[in-house]
């Protein structure tokens, strides 16, 4: 892994991901982009979540590169882009799993931790404060 990355989550590109134009589907790449999200948060004690607070997507930026075709295989990097006090902004990039060069998708997600109860930000939680740093 490179400096700063979370994770490379390999994913194959399935069938149903594909859309009228034989490749996948512009909303999918958001799907493979949580699917990474999530297994990255497997790896932090309690998720980053608990009965008080938890994440949630505050804003996306995509920029399609290139189209998915099918069969393939995609790779998924997730690195810290800024780390803030309530908020951490995840970068990412798609990638071809045989051809390390090809880029389909880059940007960045920013997850805002709230309080459940009162729905406003609540500070980042030191498990994911500490997972970003191991990084």
């Amino acid at each position: 892994m490179r400096p700063g990355e979370l994770i490379r989550v390999p994913l194959s590109v399935r069938w149903r991901d594909l859309d009228a134009f034989n490749h996948v589907n512009n909303s999918k790449y958001l799907s493979y982009l949580e699917e990474a999200r999530l297994r990255w948060m497997l790896t932090i004690p309690g998720m980053g979540l608990d009965d008080d607070v938890a994440p949630v997507v505050a804003a996306s930026n995509l920029n399609y590169r290139r189209p998915i075709e099918w069969p393939g295989d995609v790779v998924i990097e997730l690195f810290v882009e800024r780390l803030g006090n309530t908020s951490l902004t995840i970068g990412h990039r798609i990638v071809d799993a045989t051809e390390g060069g090809v880029t389909y998708c880059d940007g960045n997600v920013v997850l805002v931790w709230i309080d459940r109860t009162s729905g406003r930000a609540a500070p980042l939680p030191g498990s994911v404060r500490a997972a970003c740093a191991r990084h």
